[in-house]
């Protein structure tokens, strides 16, 4: 059980490494959350099956995620339709 969320805490550390290096294409910082939710998620639950508790939360935490994802989706499209591309650096905040 141990090794198991050794294993989730490294998917989730690498995960922010990833998120922090390509910070400039919005679609990689996208696939990197995404892969920190999953591996939060295995995590959650590990955790509720090891002390036997209900997966309602695990659901909450789903559908929750899913809202975030299209969010960001929905982001990612209108950026490529303005700038024709994803990056951070096309952006002007005049």
């Amino acid at each position: 059980m141990l090794s198991n969320l050794f294993e989730f805490m490294v998917m989730f550390m690498v995960g922010m490494l990833v998120f922090s290096f390509k910070r400039k294409h919005l679609l990689l910082m996208l696939l990197s959350l995404e892969f920190i939710i999953l591996s939060v998620f295995m995590f959650l639950y590990i955790y509720l099956s090891m002390y036997m508790y209900e997966y309602y939360f695990s659901m909450f935490f789903l559908t929750f995620c899913v809202c975030e994802s299209v969010v960001g989706l929905g982001v990612l499209v209108s950026l490529i339709r303005t700038h024709s591309n994803d990056y951070y650096n096309t952006l002007n905040m005049c």
